[in-house]
């Protein structure tokens, strides 16, 4: 592992925020695993959006935590598998957003040297 590698950082970023957008375009909308990774990507700008050999292993996680259904449609003949939040699954999206909310509030105030000084004992 290179800790000074920016491919190392953006990766490990990637990986954990495209699981949030997965929930966040699912709590817009039920979609299928191709639209999802669009517009994940167009949220994004690129940054997060899952490749085809990432989503599905994911979806797959989240259909067995039961924070999503899977469901298959006929579509011009295609099969096409839908997914949509559950309920357990609006409530991790609603967890998930307020919890990326505070961090990315303290990750900028790290960034532009707001963050408060540390004492010895750990408190601020």
């Amino acid at each position: 592992m290179k800790y000074d590698s920016l491919e190392y950082w953006t990766s490990l970023i990637r990986m954990c925020l495209s699981r949030f957008f997965i929930l966040h375009v699912l709590h817009v909308h039920p979609l299928h695993g191709y639209e999802i990774s669009k517009r994940v990507a167009a949220l994004t700008r690129g940054c997060c959006a899952p490749t085809e050999g990432s989503i599905y292993p994911l979806l797959r996680e989240f259909v067995e935590a039961g924070i999503v259904t899977v469901e298959t449609q006929l579509v011009s003949g295609r099969e096409r598998k839908v997914y949509t939040l559950t309920p357990l699954g609006e409530r991790a999206y609603s967890v998930a957003s307020r919890a990326w909310a505070e961090v990315a509030g303290y990750i900028l105030e790290a960034v532009e040297g707001k963050s408060p000084e540390v004492c010895a004992g750990g408190s601020t």
